[in-house]
Parts: structure tokens; sequence; C-alpha cells
């Protein structure tokens, strides 16, 4: 039995995104705080590659309707945007029935106009929205919806779950953002500032044991936590997807997004809004394809180097560079038909223990998971009200 003392200081384990918004919140409210975190550098998924090629560990962006854009922009650690010339956005690309198009099937366009009503948390979105719109928009909507899932089967996740991220990820304009440089930008800022309060961080400091003398935010993937608190109810179904980054000498006339509406993908050319992110003359090309549990990075690939034979014409004998990846329960929580965030490993695992992250039990979309389990983890143990903290 843990007995932590009273929470004027507190312990974080993980030094991402999650762990440096808990260490932040807590510092900004009188804690003394100290980060431990396993790798040589912060920033857990959002770090950005060193070198000559910006890559992030797979497609990234910052969306600006949750509660993290707010809080960051009033502590200045955003910084400057990489805005999407408006040319650029035109050449969003969307592959149905093989072909590539510029707008996506007129049956889609139900499952998006505005006053429809809310789907229902216990039944499929591919059940729910067919019934809206018609089986054909229905499976194009749930794939279109896997740039904010990462997930092989989309519609077969919670109506409720799909319908939101889908309404976020189609809202004009955009609230998809860019920092200049990568996220590392923002992790950058984020640490600095955790520094300036007085924040201890320890890089290449793998936690074994918990401390028992402060409260702990574990803010580390749910596997990691899992095995740290040998608690095998820390588990919750997320993607596994293929990545795959490349350097592509530039060509004009190159696609900035592919969608694919005919099977879960997507590719984004990155350096469309931020020229920094690779030499001058190429240009970054990232992309993200589902993968079912039967597939082998290899079909994901496969499915990849499809989408960029119709985008990106010739992209073979111009490539610079290249690099594949799986990303293995690293894509968020997702929540299957009778499930929400409510149903989540819970925030608070009691004996001053607490976790935040993309799979617990907290609302929202991406990375707002875990900005929000992170504040709800800092007010439960600061024993402060979490709009306080949100205000501090």
């Amino acid at each position: 039995m843990r007995h932590p003392r009273p929470a004027h200081r507190l312990t974080v384990i993980g030094g991402g995104f999650a762990g440096l918004t808990a260490a932040i919140t807590a510092a900004e409210a009188g804690a003394k705080v100290t980060v431990f975190e396993a790798h040589h550098t912060l920033g857990g998924r959002a770090r950005t590659a060193d070198g000559p090629y910006r890559t992030n560990d797979g497609p990234h962006a910052l969306y600006s309707g949750g509660p993290h854009w707010s809080w960051l922009r009033q502590r200045d650690l955003i910084g400057p945007l990489a805005p999407l010339p408006p040319l650029e956005a035109a050449r969003l690309r969307l592959r149905h029935k093989g072909v590539l198009r510029r707008t996506p099937p007129f049956a889609l366009l139900k499952l998006l106009r505005p006053g429809i009503r809310h789907a229902p948390v216990d039944t499929d979105f591919l059940t729910w929205a067919t019934g809206v719109a018609g089986e054909e928009a229905a499976r194009a909507a749930a794939n279109y919806s896997a740039v904010a899932l990462f997930h092989h089967d989309p519609g077969a996740l919670s109506a409720a779950f799909v319908q939101e991220r889908l309404r976020r990820a189609t809202k004009l304009p955009p609230e998809a953002h860019y920092p200049r440089g990568g996220w590392a930008t923002v992790i950058d800022r984020m640490a600095a500032r955790a520094w300036n309060l007085g924040v201890r961080m320890e890089t290449l400091s793998r936690v074994d044991t918990l401390p028992t003398d402060t409260p702990v935010v574990v803010a580390t993937s749910l596997d990691a936590a899992r095995r740290l608190l040998a608690d095998d109810s820390l588990t919750w179904p997320s993607g596994r997807t293929a990545l795959i980054d490349l350097a592509v000498r530039t060509r004009r006339g190159d696609a900035f997004a592919v969608s694919d509406l005919d099977s879960p993908g997507w590719l984004e050319r990155f350096t469309a809004q931020d020229r920094t992110l690779a030499p001058a003359g190429e240009q970054l090309v990232q992309g993200q394809i589902p993968l079912a549990p039967h597939e082998t990075r290899a079909d994901g690939t496969a499915r990849a180097e499809d989408l960029l034979d119709l985008a990106f014409p010739g992209w073979r004998e111009r490539v610079t560079w290249r690099r594949e990846a799986t990303a293995n329960g690293r894509t968020g929580a997702v929540d299957l038909p009778g499930t929400s965030w409510r149903d989540r490993p819970a925030i608070d695992r009691g004996d001053g223990v607490y976790l935040a992250g993309d799979q617990v039990a907290a609302p929202g979309v991406l990375s707002e998971v875990s900005f929000n389990s992170a504040l709800t983890a800092v007010s439960l143990a600061l024993g402060r009200n979490a709009l306080d903290l949100k205000r501090a």
C-alpha cells in the first residue's frame, strides 16, 4: 500500500505531450514536479526526427477546436504555424472506385450536413450511416474518417465515436494546423516552460518501481502503464498502422493529400505547408495505412504505393529517401459499439496513482485526450478543481 505525502510534490512518468502538460499544470499550481523519461529526448510520439527530413512519428496535426489549443496559445507554446497555401489546399484528392476525384460522392455529404442528428453510441457507424446516406456513402465516410482514427475498420466502431471524428476532420475552415518545423517545436517550448517553472526533468530514466513519497501521474502508453502497475485491466482497443515516409524530388502538380475512400488510408505532402521539413527541391510525404490483425506492414505499404502511383506520377524515380514503420497500439483509443470514453481505464487508479494519455477515460480527439486526462490527473493529485487549473 502506498502512502503518498501531501501533494505539494508530484512525480510524472513519461515526458510526452501528456506528461509535459501534467508537469506544467502542476508546477503552475505551485507543486514541485519531477519528470522521468525513458528516452534520451522528451516528446513521446510527438517527437520530430533530426536531420534533413523532419518527420513526425506518423502524420501529425494540431486541431484548433479542442481545449488544448487555447491552453497552448495562452502560454505561447504553439509557436509559428505553417499555413497551407490555397492553391495547395485545392490539391486534396480522394480515391473512390479506383480513380482520383476532386470532390466526395454526393451522398457522403448527407452525413456532413448541419443539423444532422447525433449518432448513437450503441450502434456501429456503418449501420447508422447506411440508414442516413446509403451503404456506399457510409463506407466512404468510414474510410475517410481513418485520418483521425488510424483503424482498419472504422465502420465497425461506435457510430457516435466515428461521427465526432468525421465532423472534426471535415470541418471548414479546417481545424488541422501544422507547427512550423514539426511537433518537436511545440515540445521544445513546453519543455522550456516546464524548466522555467522549476520542473526537474530526467531523461534516460526508465522507472520500474513507483515512488512511494509523492502522488504519481503515469503518462505513458497504456501497454507501458499496464506493465509498470502490474494491472492487467489496463487495456483498450487501438489501431495498428503501417507508416511510410518518403522524400521525392519536387514535381509540379503533385497532390497535397490523398484520402482513400475505397479502404482506410491517407497520404499527405507535409512540405506543401512547411518547406523547412525537407531540403530545397524535395518534398516530404508521410502516409498511414491502417492494418487489419491478419495484415503485415508489406500489405499496408503496397496499398500506400497504389495511392502514390495515382497521386504522385513518377514517384519511384524521384525518391531520395524512404522509411517504413509499424505503429502498434500507438494510435489512441477507439471505442466499440456500446462504449464511450467513460468506459476506458479510469484516470484515478487509487493510492495516489493517476493515468494520463490517449487511451484513458477522457473526452476529445487525438491529442486532446492526452491533454484532458493530464489536467484531470493533476487536479485529482493536487486536490484542486480542474477548471481552476485550466485558468492557472
